[in-house]
């Protein structure tokens, strides 16, 4: 352990840097903001600059302005993407995967947690910055839902702290095991949920007889708080002030998210039922905060104290039916990711026959258009016809202005794959540039090309667009022409079709399509 963290090998001034973090762990994520605005704005410090973007992300996620996610997420990467340092990619694809999973698709959530994991995995000699990003890892594993997963991350995140010198209590970080907990009791294993927030509150305890409780980040403070308060609505009174924990915990969103849900788990094991109730009528909270089935557990026990059983039943029904939506979306998220997979193998035999990266598109995996021109010209050399179809997608604009070319770029890989999925034996697929797919059917005539122009349409309209892109659906319009060496040279003949299905493509898409 050389003890040198990403910050040293910056090199120059990075007192600005250590402020805005150093605010950013004490939970004043509002101060935290303008220092490393202030960095970005800097000439001449490119990466220090990168360190500030990555910080900057935390910190938007950190107060919850969700609209800035998408954006500074794609600088962040912009500056990123050529660095061979392993830390800067793990740690901000970390950040990126919290940001992602407030746009619901699990997907691009999932792709960032591999990415971060991979990466610090790839950390030779870890150090504290190395911890920190394990530790945001961790958390992002956590509001995602994957527990098991954020127990192990943050195992790791303690290991290599305790190596670098950083103290227990600055690393607790029990919200991670507090959103485990609440997930154990939304799903009916009551007892399971107890024991975790027993632990917590012996940890705490700990803490508070060697006076270390102040050592805390605030928002640990603020976890250690809401487990002693939703420990006491569950019938087990706490040994410490719960409250005063909850009110020291900074301005993070989540921080007062777990605040409000704090006073009315402490309203109802003080027999304040109705008061509870009143106030989950009258807040709102994030999702992510403690699970999106939290309210309505708490209602349940607060109904609980009412006597009126009915009513507490039916908000358990509606608390375990929301902790079964997560579940079917983790679900649904792992049959997605193995369709991609034996898409994507797919892709990779197609491909395969082809040699040289040359010739294949790096983001999709399908020929590219220096192969497409190679492939023409030889089938017309060789005195053979096809038709061409040139495929354009409907709505891609939309995709990128709303939810950002990260987004654009899994739309772009989802199509390349559906495609290919409908295509028959022998036929072709191309990526001609932007959201431009040419299909080549060898020898096939007009029935054909209409049953594979219908396939094409069918399988794009019946991708679940809305989860990966949510309210910019994606469609696709395809323009067909001949394609034959006859009166052309070799060189013209591909380039004399696609003009004509170009046209003919944009003339399909002008044309009104029935709802």
């Amino acid at each position: 352990m050389t003890g040198v963290t990403w910050l040293d090998r910056i090199g120059g001034d990075t007192g600005a840097l250590r402020r805005g973090r150093m605010l950013l762990q004490n939970s004043r994520a509002g101060e935290a903001l303008k220092v490393f605005e202030q960095v970005i704005a800097e000439p001449g410090k490119p990466l220090a600059r990168v360190d500030a973007l990555i910080q900057r992300l935390g910190a938007l996620i950190n107060l919850g302005r969700t609209a800035e996610y998408t954006l500074a997420v794609e600088e962040a990467f912009d500056c990123v993407r050529d660095l061979a340092e392993p830390y800067p990619h793990g740690h901000l694809h970390a950040f990126a995967a919290l940001a992602t999973h407030h746009q619901n698709p699990l997907e691009p959530c999932v792709t960032h947690l591999v990415h971060s994991a991979r990466a610090l995995a790839l950390i030779d000699e870890p150090d504290a910055d190395a911890a920190w990003a394990w530790h945001d890892l961790a958390q992002a594993y956590s509001y995602a839902g994957f527990h098991g997963h954020a127990l192990s991350a943050f195992e790791r995140a303690r290991e290599i702290g305790a190596r670098a010198g950083i103290s227990e209590e600055l690393l607790a970080s029990p919200g991670i095991r507090l959103r485990g907990a609440l997930a154990l009791d939304h799903n009916g294993d009551t007892d399971g949920c107890l024991r975790v927030l027993r632990d917590l509150a012996a940890e705490v305890h700990r803490y508070a007889r060697a006076c270390n409780v102040g050592r805390l980040r605030p928002s640990s403070r603020t976890g250690y708080g809401y487990a002693l308060a939703r420990r006491a609505a569950l019938g087990e009174p706490p040994e410490m002030d719960a409250m005063a924990l909850l009110m020291d915990g900074g301005d993070g969103a989540r921080t007062w998210d777990l605040r409000q849900l704090g006073e009315v788990c402490l309203a109802i094991a003080e027999d304040r039922p109705m008061e509870a109730l009143a106030r989950l009528d009258t807040i709102t909270i994030s999702p992510e905060s403690a699970g999106a089935a939290e309210p309505a557990r708490l209602r349940s026990l607060a109904h609980l104290r009412t006597g009126d059983y009915q009513a507490a039943h039916q908000a358990d029904r509606r608390a375990f039916r929301l902790a079964g939506q997560r579940n079917d979306r983790l679900r649904d998220a792992f049959v997605d990711g193995i369709a991609a997979r034996l898409d994507h193998e797919d892709l990779r035999r197609t491909v395969s026959r082809y040699a040289g990266e040359a010739l294949t598109d790096p983001l999709t995996g399908l020929p590219n258009r220096r192969h497409l021109e190679r492939y023409v010209a030889t089938m017309v050399a060789r005195g053979e016809r096809a038709t061409i179809g040139v495929a354009d997608l409907d709505g891609f604009k939309a995709v990128n202005t709303v939810h950002g070319h990260l987004s654009g770029d899994l739309v772009l890989q989802r199509v390349a794959g559906v495609i290919s999925r409908v295509m028959r034996r022998g036929d072709y697929v191309a990526r001609y540039g932007g959201d431009e797919f040419v299909v080549v059917l060898p020898g096939s005539g007009a029935p054909e090309v209409a049953e594979v122009a219908g396939r094409i349409q069918a399988a794009v309209a019946a991708e679940d667009w809305e989860s990966l892109v949510p309210g910019t659906p994606v469609g696709v319009s395809v323009g067909w022409a001949e394609v034959s060496g006859a009166g052309h040279g070799v060189r013209d003949a591909l380039a004399t079709a696609f003009e004509i299905a170009d046209r003919r493509m944009l003339r399909a898409k002008s044309r009104p399509r029935a709802s």
